[in-house]
């Protein structure tokens, strides 16, 4: 059980920094690497934005509860 809760936040931690990277910010990000100025031409970049910030949180959400997980599973 505590292998497949770490698996599970290895994967939810590394998932979280890249959503987080490709996030806008002051300076444009990394999002504007990766096709930000394409993604606007064809659907509006607030749609885009939008459902990053949704899987963000849903991400957040996994990584949080796979570490209550993991610190109730490891109690002595």
């Amino acid at each position: 059980m505590e292998i497949g809760i770490s698996i599970a936040l290895i994967l939810a931690s590394c998932l979280m920094i890249l959503l987080v990277l490709l996030h806008k910010g002051k300076g444009g990000g990394l999002s504007d690497m990766f096709g930000g100025g394409f993604s606007s031409n064809f659907g509006g970049s607030s749609v885009v934005e939008r459902n990053l910030d949704r899987l963000t949180v849903i991400t957040g959400t996994v990584w949080f509860v796979c570490i209550i997980a993991l610190g109730l599973l490891m109690r002595p």
